[in-house]
């Protein structure tokens, strides 16, 4: 990448601190849009999120020494071919400023950007996928035109961490066009001009504007996190380096509290939860079968023949209101039946859930005028409806009265 701004990030990429000298300083949409002569914080690109760090003033143009003076860098784009460093003040034109770069950060994606390549490239070379979308943020997202299993992956990922361990050297170099020509290389797009290989023995040759390390053992790791289907292909999410060891942290001390919940070994959690919900299903069926049978009993304790009957079911759900809603139009205990389930709602505020059916009336219409004046939310058929009311059982009862003739 040619560039008016000395790119140190290339030819340094180890390189965490720098001077130069500030060319230009000009507001920009709230911010202070920078350039140097030289720098060593990589803009966003390619997937990589730009480098942060700070801008420590040395000289201003008037040769004031400003020592103290300390910059946050929020942001670095690459516009009009050069370096563009988004500050919040302004730093003067004419300056000599020190650049720090946020090194953890920055070796965190040159870690988890190195990764990506290994993966990217072993699915390439083993099914001929090609990587057609890549982002760096909280996860590495990488989209493939292509869809192979899980067992796959976890072979793919193995292999990538047999080229990490092997601590194998990673070349970044620009071939002549001469040379471009003759070498296999993955590239999202046609290139022209300069373009820069990284280069990972048996994994991967690829056109790449990023940041890396020099050698695979530097990476740590690759954990392939989650696989999904994705516009014809699949989307994995991963973690590599410092961002995979803390992944592996928090999911080892979660197993490790659900085990002593479970009193099961390390390895035997799946197992011990399968057994709990096993055991739950087993009993919610139970409960089931149960709560059919109350249903049942209780339906006969109603006379026959109302015009409207409410009842108040406190713990039954919104499926067993509407079973007990039809079981009782059925029984013919009412030409219109309204069974309420009363909770709390998301916001503490007192509220039920209804199932009204009726032979006689239009629910669906009732339903209008039931939400509006209940604060409620819902609706079906003509024959029933249901949803839920933000009100007092009084209120919903009174409510249900008067529209339904009772």
């Amino acid at each position: 990448m040619q560039s008016g701004t000395r790119t140190l990030y290339y030819e340094e990429p180890y390189r965490t601190e720098f001077e130069a000298d500030v060319l230009c300083c000009v507001p920009e949409d709230g911010r202070y849009a920078v350039t140097m002569d030289q720098s060593a914080f990589y803009p966003e690109g390619g997937g990589q999120p730009a480098d942060t760090g700070i801008l420590r003033i040395l000289n201003s143009a008037d040769q004031t020494t400003f020592e103290d003076t300390v910059i946050p860098v929020l942001d670095v784009q690459e516009k009009d071919n050069s370096i563009v460093h988004y500050t919040d003040r302004p730093v003067p034109a004419g300056s000599r400023v020190r650049g720090t770069i946020d090194w953890d950060r920055r070796f965190c994606m040159m870690q988890e950007h190195s990764g990506e390549h290994i993966l990217s490239g072993l699915l390439h070379r083993k099914f001929g996928f090609e990587n057609v979308g890549f982002h760096m943020g909280e996860e590495i997202r990488m989209d493939f035109s292509g869809e192979c299993s899980w067992e796959e992956l976890m072979e793919i990922e193995k292999a990538a961490n047999e080229i990490i361990f092997r601590d194998l050297p990673i070349r970044v170099f620009c071939p002549s066009e001469e040379e471009l020509a003759r070498i296999d290389y993955r590239s999202k797009k046609e290139l022209t001009g300069t373009v820069r290989l990284v280069e990972i023995p048996e994994a991967d040759m690829c056109a790449c504007c990023g940041t890396h390390v020099l050698r695979t053992g530097e990476i740590g790791a690759v954990k392939i996190l989650s696989m999904i289907r994705y516009k014809g292909g699949m989307r994995l999410m991963m973690h590599a380096g410092r961002k995979a060891m803390e992944d592996y942290r928090i999911k080892t001390d979660l197993n490790r509290e659900i085990c002593e919940m479970l009193s099961a070994k390390p390895y035997e959690s799946a197992a011990a939860v399968r057994r709990i919900l096993d055991a739950d299903s087993r009993k919610n069926l139970r409960i089931a079968e149960l709560q059919k049978e109350l249903f049942q009993y209780k339906s006969e304790t109603f006379p026959d023949g109302q015009k409207l009957l409410i009842d108040t079911e406190p713990e039954a759900s919104t499926v067993e209101i509407r079973r007990f809603c039809d079981l009782l139009l059925k029984k013919k205990k009412g030409e219109t039946v309204c069974v309420l389930a009363g909770h709390t709602d998301e916001s503490g505020t007192e509220a039920f859930s209804y199932c009204i059916g009726s032979v006689s009336y239009d629910c669906r219409a009732a339903a209008k005028e039931l939400n509006a004046d209940l604060d409620g939310r819902g609706g079906g058929s003509p024959q029933m409806i249901q949803g839920s009311f933000r009100a007092s059982e009084n209120s919903i009862r009174s409510a249900v009265s008067r529209v339904f003739g009772g």
